[in-house]
């Protein structure tokens, strides 16, 4: 089968084209015929060296899949052979065909195209976990989202306005970005090139309240305003340190005001609480997206062949939402 593949770890020159073996499905495990997967932002950080799969998965990039069920392992029932569905995979979407397990399967709304599809695990069931489920968001709170644009935030403001319309959205973005987050739900923005420090804004915004719930992908630089701008028994969730690791904490503030600092990841987590996350964003999200509520934002559509280009526009940010990857 054509797939993507890698010599040696490095810059986009290490990205090439090539014929490897169909994988089998195993027990509990579809064989998917991929027609679309996406470019996530880990995927340019294992292309590095610096993110290997978990143990078992595939070593190709790529960590969701849209498709047809081509095979059926032994034991896997509920799905058909020629079933249009999306999955998370721990690693090679960017291939002609790939291994899911079935409980991490949803179907495709008719109303979708492979290439929205393709968008919504990543992204989308990130956004929900930490947002929904980790952070316990709900209606009429206020939260912080950071980094404006990207496919996890503009994710979370849709989730946001679709399960929780009359909440309130703090979103950071670069002043070229600011305009079109506004146009899909944020309800103040923040330059963070201008405001590195967005603590006294928040307090403005939020009558000196705080928000209940800040998404945080930049780590050490963000940890002081993060904490100074959550309210009482505010929920800071981490799931990025593109800024560093290390960073001083009050923790007589966090204790006083009672707040949890809570770290995230979702490629590494065993395989049935993956299902559970998928069976409850199948539950609560997916609706949202067969009756058109939510769209995924689709930047631009690559071949296969145009990898290398699709990976330079994420590295470059010069993407808004999701960068599809077309595979056949």
């Amino acid at each position: 089968m054509k797939a993507v593949l890698m010599e040696g770890f490095g810059g986009v020159e290490v990205l090439k084209v090539g014929e490897v073996e169909r994988p089998v499905p195993g027990e509990g495990q579809v064989l998917i015929k991929v027609h679309a997967t996406s470019i996530n932002r880990p995927d340019l950080v294992q292309r590095e060296g610096k993110y290997p799969p978990p143990p078992g998965d595939s070593e190709i990039l790529g960590l969701e899949v849209a498709g047809t069920v081509e095979e059926l392992g032994t034991g896997v029932t509920g799905w058909q052979v020629g079933q249009r569905v999306v999955s998370l995979v721990g690693g090679g979407g960017y291939a002609e065909y790939a291994v899911a397990y079935a409980c991490h399967l949803m179907p495709i709304p008719e109303s979708m195209s492979f290439e929205e599809a393709a968008c919504i695990c990543e992204s989308y069931i990130t956004a929900f976990l930490n947002v929904f489920m980790i952070g316990e968001f709900q209606d009429r709170q206020t939260a912080i989202l950071h980094g404006g644009g990207g496919g996890v935030n503009t994710a979370a403001i849709q989730l946001c306005r679709a399960l929780a319309p009359a909440s309130k959205l703090i979103v950071t973005a670069s002043p070229e970005k600011m305009e079109r987050v506004r146009q899909v739900g944020a309800d103040f923005l923040i330059n963070f090139r201008e405001t590195p420090d967005f603590t006294e804004v928040v307090k403005e915004y939020t009558n000196k309240k705080g928000v209940d719930l800040i998404l945080d992908h930049v780590g050490a630089k963000y940890l002081a305003p993060n904490m100074n701008s959550l309210a009482y028994k505010g929920r800071l969730v981490i799931i990025g340190v593109v800024s560093g690791i290390k960073a001083e904490l009050n923790l007589a503030l966090m204790m006083v005001k009672r707040q949890q600092i809570i770290g995230s990841v979702l490629r590494s987590r065993p395989v049935a609480e993956k299902g559970e996350i998928v069976a409850e964003f199948t539950r609560r999200a997916l609706p949202k997206f067969a009756d058109r509520t939510i769209v995924p934002i689709i930047e631009k559509v690559f071949t296969i062949d145009q990898v290398v280009d699709a990976h330079r526009m994420m590295e470059e940010d010069k993407h808004f939402g999701k960068i599809v990857l077309k595979i056949q």
